[in-house]
């Protein structure tokens, strides 16, 4: 056969795939195997094909029909359906899609910062019976990739599927979306989506869409068209990492801990000239002094026999900034940046008879270096553990000037809402959940704003004017205060409960929740219970459910004491443990708070104090650790901090 008779096959087999690369009927990620489509409502099927191309959706035994518009774009809506599954769906254009195992039921969009993010896994010592016993196909998790753009909303995800909850899956599925997932279908056995678009660190605006701040917050707009142009974004992130790059190249030239022809890794490294610190601590408050760099840490533990050639887990509590981990000279694992929890597993030939030696490296980028007190530092052996707090050996490996922090493209204005929620928007959802606020606080009072538009703003977008969103309160954080002082976190709560005055809203209150020196707090699983009380009420109709703690109503000044009443009361207030009520703080009109009296009185709160002869303002909670405010309702919920003045302080 000659050359010539195999052009014609040629031009057959090149024109067939080009007519799968561009008439091929395409969906997006979400609309895939394993997807749960919400209940009672209009939903949308969509995706591309060839422009005027003929697709047709076969569903519940109906076919529904359309054509793709002269862009491609095709989009069909199907009826409402009850909660059910699974099922089988199928798409038939030029070509023929068929999408399996579909659930119908309940979904929910989980959003916000890491404390949304935060994975099952990294809460796992609190709930490892709830990771072994997740199996449950009814609740189904699909996680937004990373992606942010400032030049247009995007139409598809960047990845993503839908999976099953499994002790395999569970523990990157967010923990506080898992946990709401459940209690939604504990009460209702219904199965439930959860699409999660979240991001550590990212701050409200980020989320917005770019009308939306053009109209309302123009220097953050501005923010965002500087960020369009590729190159700039180019250049930044090219400087980040060429100076993180030669930090970290410096650092290690100069670490003496490698220079010295033996690696202080090693198990016989001498250490007679060491220095020694106690563990938790920082560097700071030693012979150390403050100081960026490296500093290397040892100590000795003694085994008994039969502990010795077998696994353990090392807890090594909160690091800052990173750290490598050697045990008897052999690397254990490392962890990059000072939030995660430090927790190793250490193989059973690792460890021996008698005397081990455990090495931390550990770099400071800037500010304080050292370790996070009440933190558990131990090895464990099953039921058994040795206490590795204490006195450890120390040695300065290097120093070094500070590192200077990276520009976070990804947290820039505009940036995820197209990357991460515009990709979402022909989906339909019941409602929204969200955490976030953290990085917010250096600006608590346009928060407020800044929330209610970013809300409205996806209500629009989603078509959904009555969208339910609900969401979490910041939780206490940092070290108590002596004192009545100013407070960035309770002025961000406050701008937080302002916001419930939109419609269909729900908060969350965690201020008993938090951690003092842990900006992540590992029960998820009761932040996941208060936040489905309002849904409970708002979205699904249990009226006469008690979904709030107490809130602050109105303030009456009678004689020299101040008389506050609430809402939520339910059917009581109580103050919780023993001391009667804490935290309440009263001024006059010199605007000097001091800490204050205060009871339970016909289910009002009366505040005095014998400092304060004619008061003016009364304040609950206002920290940002309000530790001992112990104001609840009976239903066991916590009172929402709140301050009667708008005093700017």
């Amino acid at each position: 056969m000659s050359q010539n008779s195999y052009f014609p096959k040629i031009i057959v087999v090149l024109f067939l795939l080009l007519n799968s690369i561009f008439a091929k009927v395409k969906l997006p990620q979400l609309i895939s195997n394993g997807m749960v489509l919400q209940r009672k409502k209009n939903i949308h099927i969509w995706g591309w094909a060839d422009k005027n191309e003929q697709v047709e959706v076969s569903f519940h035994n109906s076919n529904y029909s359309t054509k793709a518009n002269e862009e491609g774009q095709w989009i069909i809506t199907l009826p409402k359906f009850e909660a059910g599954g699974p099922f089988t769906m199928e798409i038939q254009g030029e070509n023929k899609i068929t999408v399996r195992d579909i659930m119908i039921g309940e979904v929910w969009v989980s959003s916000g910062q890491s404390n949304m993010e935060l994975p099952m896994y990294r809460v796992s010592p609190l709930y490892q019976s709830e990771i072994t016993y997740s199996r449950n196909d009814s609740i189904r998790y699909f996680d937004v990739p990373l992606n942010y753009n400032f030049d247009e909303p995007q139409n598809d995800t960047q990845g993503g599927k839908w999976k099953s909850a499994d002790p395999k899956t569970v523990p990157h599925f967010s923990a506080l979306a898992y946990f709401y997932a459940k209690n939604i279908y504990q009460k209702y056995n219904v199965p439930v989506g959860i699409i999660n678009s979240s991001v550590g660190g990212s701050p409200a605006q980020a989320w917005c869409s770019s009308d939306i701040l053009k109209k309302n917050f123009p220097k953050y707009y501005r923010v965002a068209q500087k960020f369009k142009d590729a190159s700039q974004i180019n250049k930044i992130q090219n400087k980040d990492n060429k100076r993180i790059t030669q930090w970290h190249k410096e650092l290690k030239e100069k670490d003496k801990g490698y220079k010295s022809g033996q690696s202080w890794s090693d198990s016989d490294v001498n250490t007679e000239d060491w220095s020694k610190m106690n563990i938790p601590g920082f560097w700071a408050n030693t012979e150390l002094g403050s100081l960026n760099g490296v500093v290397w840490f040892r100590k000795k533990i003694e085994l008994i026999p039969n502990l010795a050639n077998k696994p353990a887990k090392l807890s090594l509590g909160r690091i800052v900034d990173a750290d490598s981990v050697f045990i008897n000279g052999k690397f254990i694992g490392n962890t990059t940046y000072k939030y995660p929890p430090r927790r190793y597993e250490v193989p059973s030939s690792v460890l021996k008879r008698e005397t081990n030696i455990i090495t931390i490296r550990v770099v400071n980028q800037r500010g304080k270096g050292g370790f996070i007190k009440d933190k558990p530092y131990k090895l464990r052996f099953g039921n058994k553990s040795i206490d590795l707090k204490g006195e450890w050996k120390c040695r300065l490996g290097a120093r070094i000037d500070p590192l200077e922090g990276q520009t976070f493209i990804k947290w820039k204005p505009v940036g995820l809402y197209n990357g991460m929620v515009a990709p979402l928007l022909n989906y339909k959802i019941r409602g929204v959940i969200w955490y976030q606020g953290e990085s917010n606080t250096g600006h608590p009072r346009e928060y407020e704003k800044l929330f209610k538009s970013m809300i409205k703003n996806w209500r629009q977008k989603w078509n959904q004017k009555d969208l339910p969103f609900l969401y979490v309160q910041l939780a206490n954080f940092m070290k108590p205060d002596k004192q009545p002082s100013p407070s960035n976190w309770a002025m961000l709560r406050e701008s937080q409960t302002k916001t419930l005055s939109l419609e269909n809203t729900g908060m969350a209150v965690i201020t008993d929740l938090g951690i003092w020196n842990d900006i992540h707090p590992l029960n998820k699983k009761d932040v996941a219970h208060r936040l489905f009380l309002p849904a409970r009420k708002l979205v699904y109709g249990e009226k006469e459910i008690v979904s709030s703690g107490p809130m602050y109503e109105s303030m009456k000044i009678r004689s020299n004491k101040a008389i506050i009443s609430f809402d939520h009361v339910g059917k009581g207030l109580i103050a919780k443990g023993d001391g009667g009520l804490k935290h309440f703080a009263i001024a006059g009109q010199d605007s000097n708070f001091v800490w204050s009296e205060a009871k339970i009185q016909n289910n009002k709160v009366v505040v005095w104090s014998e400092k304060v002869e004619n008061p003016i303002a009364v304040r609950y909670g206002w920290a940002d650790n309000p530790r001992k405010a112990n104001l609840y309702n009976k239903k066991g919920l916590p009172a929402s901090p709140f301050r009667t003045d708008d005093w700017s302080k």
